[in-house]
């Protein structure tokens, strides 16, 4: 495994990447919460990417991976801050986003902040505004008084050591909310989603298509997927629609 590269951003935080060179739009892929740069999706559209002579980026933001940091200090807020500053500071041209579950947040926030950027768009089980409609929405009064008094407070996971979840990440993530207000998708976007996804409810892929505007949106529902959604079948449904997406946006030029 190759040695990642890193970029200061301008808070000071050392993001690590990996960056494959080729023909743009770069397609980036934006993880999730507590994930790293190394999973299967993007391994395997990196790898895509090589065997198709794009151009590639998957990075871990900071407290997560190979990056500095703690979990525990950062926020939905100061990851868009490394989205945008590792963007624009290492690619050029168009840019499709691939975000999974909260990087699915996080591609939503990119192309709010930095519209003139984005040809297009894909997510996996995204999970816009989940510290608010799922986290806080879920939490017990005392959980809530717990975290209002001591700062934070453990989630059990299914992917390993409790999830610390911080005041921080809470009260952040409701100044980062995208489904309350406008949310313009003018270029190609697909969003797939799991029906047997137990971290991000169906629901939320339907608000989403719902609430987002634009002129070319399709979501497609994969039964008995879960939220890993990294089977053969579904890789192959993100290899698929990040190049009806290419296609599509080249079409447009």
């Amino acid at each position: 495994m190759s040695e990642p590269k890193f970029h200061t951003s301008p808070q000071g935080r050392q993001i690590a990447y990996h960056k494959t060179d080729g023909a743009g739009p770069c397609v980036v892929f934006l993880g999730g919460l507590k994930s790293d740069m190394e999973g299967t999706k993007a391994i395997h559209l990196e790898d895509w990417a090589l065997a198709k002579r794009r151009a590639f980026l998957r990075f871990d933001y900071s407290g997560h991976g190979q990056s500095s940091g703690q979990f525990t200090d950062g926020c939905i807020g100061d990851w868009a801050e490394d989205v945008r500053a590792l963007l624009n500071a290492v690619t050029d041209g168009p840019l499709l986003l691939v975000g999974s579950s909260m990087g699915g947040w996080q591609s939503l926030l990119a192309a709010k902040n930095m519209p003139e950027r984005i040809m297009g768009l894909v997510t996996i089980a995204a999970a816009p505004d989940f510290t608010e409609d799922s986290m806080w929405a879920g939490f017990s009064d005392a959980q809530k008084a717990d975290l209002q008094s001591n700062g934070q407070i453990a989630l059990p996971s299914d992917y390993g050591e409790p999830y610390i979840i911080t005041k921080k990440l809470i009260e952040d993530g409701r100044d980062q909310l995208v489904l309350g207000g406008p949310l313009e998708l003018p270029f190609p976007a697909r969003f797939l989603q799991g029906t047997s996804d137990a971290d991000v409810d169906m629901s939320v892929a339907l608000r989403l298509l719902e609430h987002a505007t634009g002129p070319d949106m399709r979501l497609t529902l994969v039964d008995g997927a879960d939220h890993r959604f990294s089977d053969n079948a579904c890789l192959s449904l993100i290899e698929a629609a990040v190049e009806e997406v290419l296609k599509a946006g080249e079409g447009a030029e």
